[in-house]
């Protein structure tokens, strides 16, 4: 175990003293979104912006609106509100609760000008896709600026209780006859919250490692993460992809077990990020930089593991994840996972971690893990092969265009962040994958030939 581990973070933050939660205007709860799905919910800043800041990096606006999904990617959106991170250089963040990720996406079009929202946490790579316009309402290019990556780790795949016993875990090589039973009467259905990004992704590969076509075999649904619970109590669902708490709330509620950990999938994989409309930042370089900062280092005091019943505490309340108890955040906090089939896991590096794991930065958004999301869409059918021919050129434009780790750098810099905390390189090399598969950025094509299941023709 390394030092980092026990002791994450040696900077002492100074807190902007009087920070309070705010005024509450959030719908909706556990398993039951909001009735407003096109806008979810508000918490307003929990402190006001300080005035002791130099005049070169003084905001060009105090306020911006960041959209959140209540799992534990959204952890550093809201402890550095919380904490009066924010505040301390001079932004007045309001948070809203976005219902679904639909929900993310429709309010983003209409901006904050409108009712919506300026950004804030999306799967990956949901911004580029965006800037595309191909997920959009009318095929509208949003231009959008990743800024950085939010968090690792954290999601899992959980299983309905009916299929305990039948081999249905990370490894699916002695199960694949019960999927090909279903097939023939009632296919297994397995639940994702977005198509084409993260958690739809995660799933994806699982099946197809364990030689199962996640296109042929089963039957993929999109589900908002706070319908997932009831979906699985009423037998509609046998698997769902997402993040916690959801997935706990599965084992806590003896509905269903969890198969695996995306920390067993890809250990230190990238997971969501926070990411902006290219014109907001445009306009106010300043103020971009000043929410990376804040963010900066809540990720640091999230990474502090003595500060997590506390974070587990502040994430539980009525306003954020409003959960029955912390306790369903405290232990997979601590990385102890009760995985409801008689596996426990107790180790520190498959916890979730915000701002450095063992394999270096967390928070920086490394370009070759917006490569990775790109190919897996185009393993899939979902953007055309043209993105990864020639080396990817056409894939590794867009990433240019949308990744802005040259932002995050003169935020990390301006923070007093060491050196050795800033990546040099805009790649982590070569990934490796549960089931031995490797991804090298620097050979995408490669990697899709060496898949076995895909729809893709490389």
């Amino acid at each position: 175990m390394t030092e980092f581990f026990n002791q994450v973070s040696r900077r002492k933050f100074i807190i902007t003293a009087g920070a309070s939660a705010g005024a509450v205007f959030l719908k909706g709860c556990l398993g039951n979104p909001p009735e407003d799905v096109g806008s979810g919910g508000t918490t307003q800043a929990a402190a006001q912006p300080v005035a002791n800041i130099s005049p070169e990096q003084k905001p060009e606006t105090t306020t911006v609106k960041l959209g959140y999904i209540p799992i534990v990617e959204a952890a550093p959106l809201i402890i550095a509100k919380e904490k009066g991170l924010f505040a301390k250089h001079g932004m007045n963040v309001e948070l809203a609760k976005q219902a679904s990720w639909g929900a993310a996406r429709d309010n983003l079009e209409i901006g904050s000008a409108g009712g919506g929202i300026d950004g804030g946490q999306w799967q990956m790579p949901m911004p580029h896709l965006i800037t595309e316009g191909l997920i959009t309402k009318g095929n509208q290019k949003i231009p959008m600026y990743v800024l950085c990556q939010l968090i690792t780790h954290g999601n899992g795949i959980a299983i309905a209780n009916k299929h305990q016993g039948k081999g249905i875990s990370l490894q699916l090589a002695s199960a694949k006859s019960i999927f090909t039973q279903l097939k023939s009467s009632t296919p297994f259905t397995a639940a994702f919250t977005f198509p084409h990004v993260n958690q739809d992704l995660w799933i994806r590969y699982w099946l197809a490692a364990g030689g199962i076509d996640p296109d042929a075999d089963v039957k993929l649904l999109t589900v908002p993460a706070a319908q997932t619970v009831a979906n699985m109590k009423t037998g509609t669902m046998d698997a769902f992809s997402t993040g916690d708490p959801w997935p706990f709330r599965i084992v806590k509620d003896k509905i269903g077990y969890m198969a695996a950990l995306t920390a067993e999938i890809w250990k230190n994989h990238p997971e969501e990020y926070l990411a902006i409309r290219a014109d907001w930042v445009d306009k106010h370089p300043k103020a971009t930089k000043a929410i990376l900062k804040g963010i900066m280092e809540a990720q640091q005091w999230l990474d502090n593991f003595d500060n997590r019943k506390e974070a587990a505490q502040i994430l539980a309340a009525r306003n954020y994840f409003n959960l029955p108890s912390p306790e369903i955040l405290a232990d997979p906090y601590q990385g102890k996972y009760d995985m409801g089939d008689g596996r426990k896991i107790d180790d520190k590096t498959m916890a979730a971690y915000y701002w450095k794991d063992e394999k270096g930065s967390v928070s920086y958004p490394y370009k070759s893990h917006d490569l990775w999301f790109i190919t897996e869409n185009v393993r899939w059918g979902f953007l055309p092969k043209d993105y990864i021919a020639n080396n990817a050129a056409k894939a590794k434009e867009l990433i240019d265009k949308v990744n802005r780790e040259d932002i995050w750098k003169e935020a990390a810099q301006e923070l007093g962040i060491a050196a050795a905390d800033i990546p040099t390189n805009t790649s982590r090399g070569v990934e490796e994958f549960f089931d031995g598969s490797k991804f090298d950025p620097e050979k995408p094509e490669e990697y899709l030939k060496s898949l076995k299941i895909k729809k893709v023709s490389v």
